[in-house]
């Protein structure tokens, strides 16, 4: 079972990246997935989460209005649009599929995590 992360890269502030999550396995059609993300020297933070059937969407505050999460099931796939970057999002961004169909903020909820992709943002 593997999630790869990809779609990172360095950006100016203001600018746009998409990230998307593919799922090696259909079994994360019925589990919440979500963004979280890493910056140097901090802990690891939930940015945003969706329930197994797209009913449920959670942001953390600073990302509200600007990023969009959303899932294809049929493709496996989780995606994470990010509008209006700013020096403050810069971080390793990592997916992960929780333990049910729900979405904790916590990252001890998550059963599976992908290996990562480096958001930069420069001013």
């Amino acid at each position: 079972v593997q999630l790869q992360a990809s779609g990172g890269g360095l950006v100016q502030a203001g600018g746009s990246l998409r990230l998307s999550c593919a799922a090696s396995r259909r079994m994360f059609r019925n589990n919440g997935m979500a963004w979280f993300r890493q910056a140097p020297g901090k802990e690891r933070e939930f940015v945003a989460g969706i329930t197994w059937n797209s009913s449920n969407l959670y942001y953390r505050d600073p990302v509200k209005g600007r990023f969009t999460i959303s899932r294809d099931n049929a493709k496996d796939t989780v995606y994470l649009q990010m509008n209006r970057l700013n020096p403050e999002d810069t971080a390793v961004y990592y997916c992960a599929a929780a333990r049910s169909g729900m979405v904790p903020s916590d990252p001890s909820g998550y059963r599976y995590w992908g290996q990562g992709t480096l958001v930069t943002v420069s001013s």
